[in-house]
């Protein structure tokens, strides 16, 4: 085999055009989360898409939402907050994904943490609009608007992922646990 068509070797290229690659990989698939599609070619596609896991994309949207909700936390409970939802995020994520293991799913374990973890992206652009909307004008029915769309949309996303991997007769089992997972998430945002 010639060396044009051998894989490049990563150990051989400058961290930047790394780091770039994965930048890249992490945004395709929060485009993939963010705008789901909910057709056979397309689910199809997108499960292609995000078979292909990686841990660097719903590590950056949770570091993300621990650092919004930190920063709007009382006197000196940002760090208490920020490992809060850290570990709420990767605990949550884990048992949902146990429990879809465990209801016959046909993906791994940090495939469904991976696609978790990008699903929290809508919640945590929730949070960041909360807190630009917090310094404008303060009103609850904006700030549970806000937290509404962005748990519908993670919520919305998570099952046309979820529900392309579990059976039909367990959909509702698997769909029930993401359901609760996203809502504490959300009052997390709904409670800064």
């Amino acid at each position: 085999m010639s060396a044009s068509k051998q894989a490049p070797m990563t150990l051989d290229e400058p961290v930047s055009v790394t780091i770039g690659r994965d930048l890249r990989q992490v945004a395709d698939k929060l485009r993939v989360v963010l705008l789901p599609i909910n057709t056979a070619e397309g689910n199809e596609t997108t499960l292609n898409k995000l078979r292909e896991w990686d841990l660097w994309g719903p590590l950056l949207v949770c570091l993300l939402l621990s650092l919004t909700l930190s920063g709007t936390a009382p006197g000196d409970s940002a760090s208490l907050v920020f490992a809060a939802v850290f570990v709420i995020v990767w605990c949550g994520a884990s048992v949902v994904s146990i429990n879809a293991q465990l209801l016959g799913g046909t993906i791994s374990f940090f495939q469904s943490i991976c696609i978790l973890g990008y699903c929290v992206f809508p919640l945590t652009v929730s949070a960041i609009a909360c807190l630009i909307m917090s310094f404008i004008w303060k009103n609850f029915l904006i700030k549970l608007a806000l937290v509404g769309v962005g748990f519908v949309w993670s919520t919305r996303a998570s099952v046309v992922f979820m529900g392309n991997v579990i059976k039909e007769e367990r959909k509702v089992l698997a769909v029930f646990p993401v359901f609760f997972f996203y809502t504490f998430i959300a009052w997390m945002i709904m409670l800064q």
